[in-house]
């Protein structure tokens, strides 16, 4: 009994890890990049300027994003893609 217990349970686990991935892809699908929006230190991602979230120095720098729901990135005064790179 006690073996059906430990294997009934790593099944239950295993199916609910999929589901939590197919939740997950599902939120991210319904989220956009939005460029210029960020304050400094909410930024979502690095830039070429630095690797990791947070770090953004200024307000609504035109290179760092959020995400933020699909659709609602230009009512928010932002842009879904990045400035080009200047030469």
């Amino acid at each position: 009994m006690n073996q059906r217990l430990v294997v009934t349970s790593a099944l239950a686990s295993v199916i609910a890890l999929g589901l939590v991935g197919q939740v997950a892809a599902a939120e991210e699908k319904a989220k956009e990049k939005c460029y210029g929006i960020a304050k400094a230190g909410q930024n979502d991602c690095g830039t070429a300027a630095h690797t990791c979230a947070g770090k953004a120095k200024k307000d609504n720098a035109p290179d760092e994003w959020k995400y933020v729901a699909k659709g609602t990135c230009e009512k928010l005064g932002g842009k879904s893609q990045p400035p080009k790179p200047s030469k």
